[in-house]
């Protein structure tokens, strides 16, 4: 922390407004974040930042921001104090495990948790273990996991596209633009400027296809197809790296044999991208090395064939040597905390594993949640056992999660709610406690950027200011716990005590992060590690194909499902909704359902827009900016139309997060993917008409 001439304090800490976690400088002048600057100094983006970043100040100091605990008194609010909040929760608590066990309780938790500061997670997780619910969720139940265990099934472990080093990027179903401007401001130029190619695989136009030397643009839920054509020309042209697959995978013989079924031809029904084109990008991908795949953070994983998208990318990058080398797929050291889980202490197993054991462990690698996707359900009809309360945090489940009409009965049905939050959002206004959540610009904790990005690096955050009330999360827990009697569970005297005890296997420490306030790197990334130490998979090599899903009854090899809502697989569903919908894709001035209330945002993109081909437009009657409803058969939203003929016809593209177009009143909570249970966002079947 440093003192300017003005008097203005300059804090060091990262922002955690998307899973890049800039590093940025907060200027602080009398209790208030003022200005804020990108750090020059950090790896991620080197002093710039987005129109989320520079709105900082107005975020931490929006006059709407929850300021203090307040209790539900019939339709209004009453403000408690922490102390009261407190009583009242662990008294609730401490009833509701009397009354129907631990397992009644369950614990939702939002993106915030799981790719930065990690150690919260791991706390509160402790805290569910003591309490004896094994019922955690979070996010995670529609997003990250499928493709992390898809890697670690086929790779034997999680890997990372290292952009600046390749020659050849193709960016699959991802916009950087969007949704990880570091990639944009620096990774991929960085890429080009030394003469790499750029493949974009993507339905719509985004600005990085306007650049590219080829742009497919592919059906919505058919991307395995689509890489399995790829493979069809790179196998029979024997473009694959012959001596990586000898030595270092095991089923190629079947996946050779299998895409024989795929040729570009046949693809080209399926995925709509003409054969031309699934050659030309098979064979610049194939011929370029070293070569990378960026997939983007949830395109692919939520559909039926989600773990079969994961795999088939995996598997691209493997069969063409660009496994753990330079440019292609690496593998970073992950920032491995002491592990803290008291598993032994819950009852049972969590929701949702009996179907999905992968979403909790695969291959020795423990998760240790629950897949929520089976939560509403359970809560509405209390089968197999009754959930009578609930916490949540960081996440507004009613605008990020998935039917939204059938979770807001789920939650209007329990006996207790907490929701702990910056906001009075859509979710907080059901509860019977709401807790005032602090922003990072308000915590001290340890972040690290290994999990999204792939660098071995991690900061300390650094607390600016103190907005009333406002509690870190993590002071919550801590306290909860020792208010419910488990101080020999949670021995430390506050939460940096707990930090520094969990990085206690790093060999770095809370003062190591405070004396490096930009942050430092804990490792590098090596190549080849395999080499010596083999592949972490029960074969010690890539498995291709997976004798882990063969012996579950999956799929051992990526293989096409077409989504279940399609004209393909449900014609008599299409004949009334025609046009297939993808929602949630990303826009840079926002995430998920955050940060709307922010003025200078909201005035950079103020309204929900469903994009549509002009030949879709037209075929309703519609003009750009007039105003339509969208309808899927669980419901129907009113938003503007954006006709632009960046997006292929036939399609309509929805945006989630806002609260006044709702698009997860129009998708589907029902696990579609087989293996994780993943719901299917980005393949489902709309109709328009003007409102």
């Amino acid at each position: 922390m440093a003192e300017t001439l003005s008097g203005t304090k300059v804090v060091p800490s990262a922002c955690q407004l998307c899973i890049a976690c800039c590093g940025i400088n907060l200027h602080v002048q009398e209790g208030r974040v003022v200005k804020v600057e990108g750090m020059k100094e950090h790896p991620m983006n080197r002093g710039r930042l987005c129109p989320k970043g520079n709105a900082i100040p107005d975020l931490v100091n929006h006059p709407d921001r929850l300021q203090y605990p307040m209790k539900r008194q019939g339709s209004s609010w009453q403000r408690i104090t922490w102390d009261e909040a407190m009583d009242t929760i662990v008294a609730k608590l401490q009833e509701t495990k009397r009354d129907y066990g631990a397992k009644s309780v369950a614990v939702c938790l939002g993106m915030v948790f799981l790719t930065q500061a990690r150690a919260n997670i791991e706390l509160i997780r402790r805290f569910t273990d003591v309490y004896g619910t094994p019922n955690v969720f979070s996010v995670d139940s529609m997003c990250f996991r499928l493709r992390l265990l898809s890697y670690i099934l086929t790779l034997g472990r999680w890997a990372v596209s290292d952009l600046p080093n390749s020659r050849c990027i193709i960016a699959w179903g991802h916009n950087p633009d969007a949704s990880s401007p570091p990639r944009a401001w620096w990774m991929i130029p960085e890429a080009v400027k030394n003469g790499a190619k750029v493949i974009v695989i993507d339905p719509r136009r985004i600005p990085l296809a306007r650049k590219a030397d080829i742009h497919a643009r592919p059906r919505p839920g058919s991307d395995t197809a689509l890489a399995l054509g790829m493979m069809n020309v790179i196998i029979a042209e024997g473009l694959h790296d012959k001596d990586f697959v000898d030595r270092w995978t095991v089923g190629f013989d079947k996946l050779a044999e299998m895409v024989k079924e795929y040729p570009p031809s046949a693809v080209e029904k399926i995925t709509w991208v003409p054969a031309q084109t699934i050659v030309d990008m098979a064979r610049l991908f194939a011929t370029t090395k070293p070569a990378c795949i960026i997939q983007g953070w949830d395109t692919l994983d939520q559909k039926n064939s989600g773990v079969n998208n994961a795999r088939a990318i995996a598997i691209l990058l493997a069969i063409t040597g660009n496994f753990d080398v330079a440019g292609g797929l690496t593998t970073p050291p992950p920032f491995h905390l002491r592990p803290i889980r008291l598993l032994d202490k819950t009852d049972g197993m969590p929701l949702g594993i009996d179907r999905f054991p992968l979403h909790y462990s695969v291959l020795g690698r423990l998760f240790g949640e629950g897949q929520g996707m089976v939560l509403p359900e359970v809560m509405l009809k209390s089968e197999p056992y009754p959930v009578k309360a609930m916490i949540v945090a960081g996440s507004n489940l009613l605008m990020s999660w998935p039917n939204s009409r059938k979770m807001e009965a789920a939650l209007k049905k329990l006996d207790f709610l907490v929701v702990m939050d910056q906001f009075m959002g859509e979710t907080a206004k059901l509860a019977d406690i709401v807790l005032p959540a602090a922003t990072f610009a308000e915590r001290t904790e340890p972040n690290d950027i290994y999990v999204s990005m792939g660098i071995p690096w991690v900061q300390m955050r650094q607390k600016a200011v103190q907005v009333g009330e406002c509690w870190p999360d993590i002071k919550f827990w801590l306290e909860l716990a020792n208010r419910m009697g488990y101080q020999e569970f949670f021995p430390w005297k506050n939460e940096i005590d707990a930090y520094d005890d969990l990085m206690q296997s790093t060999g770095i420490s809370v003062k190591n992060l405070r004396d490096n306030p930009a942050g430092m790197y804990y490792g590098s990334v090596g190549y080849r590690n395999y080499e010596a130490h083999g592949v972490r998979t029960p074969s010690g090599k890539v498995e291709i194909y997976s004798e882990t899903l063969a012996k579950m009854g999956q799929d051992p090899l990526p293989v096409h499902r077409e989504p279940a809502e399609s004209p393909v697989s449900s014609p008599e569903l299409a004949a009334r909704y025609p046009l297939v919908l993808t929602t949630g894709a990303r826009v840079i001035e926002y995430v998920h359902s955050q940060l709307r209330q922010v003025e200078r945002l909201r005035r950079l993109r103020p309204d929900p827009e469903a994009e549509m081909h002009p030949e879709t437009a037209a075929r309703y009657g519609i003009r750009d900016k007039d105003r339509i409803k969208v309808e899927s058969q669980r419901g129907s939203i009113q938003l503007l139309a954006r006709v632009t003929e960046d997006i292929i016809p036939g399609v309509v593209s929805v945006a989630h997060g806002w609260h006044e177009a709702n698009v997860n009143i129009l998708t589907d909570e029902t696990p579609a993917d087989p293996v994780g249970g993943n719901p299917a966002l980005k393949a489902l079947l709309c109709r328009v008409e003007k409102a």
